[in-house]
C-alpha cells in the first residue's frame, strides 16, 4: 500500500495555503482587470507577493468596489509599511 502521510504533512499544507494564496492573489488581479481598474507595477507585486489569506480575502473583497487599485490596501496601507 502507498504511504500517502505526506497528503497530511504540514509540508502538503504550506504547499496548499501557497496554491490558495496565489489563486486569491490571481484572483484579484482579475477582478481589477475586469473593471477596468489600472493597476501599478508595484501594488501587482504586493499583491502578488501576499501570502497572508485573510488579508487577500480582504483585499479580493475591496478589488470589487474600489475606484483605484491602490485602494485595495485600504487600512491595511500603514501597518505594512
Amino acid at each position: 500500500m502507498a504511504d500517502l502521510s505526506f497528503y497530511v504533512s504540514p509540508l502538503s499544507e504550506e504547499i496548499r495555503e501557497e496554491g490558495r494564496a496565489e489563486g486569491r492573489a490571481k484572483s484579484i488581479l482579475i477582478v481589477l482587470g475586469a473593471r477596468r481598474v489600472d493597476v501599478a507595477h508595484a501594488t501587482r507585486e504586493k499583491i502578488t507577493a501576499c501570502r497572508d489569506p485573510e488579508l487577500l480575502r480582504r483585499w479580493l473583497l475591496r478589488s470589487a468596489v474600489i475606484a483605484t487599485a491602490e485602494e485595495i490596501f485600504g487600512e491595511d496601507a500603514p501597518s505594512e509599511q
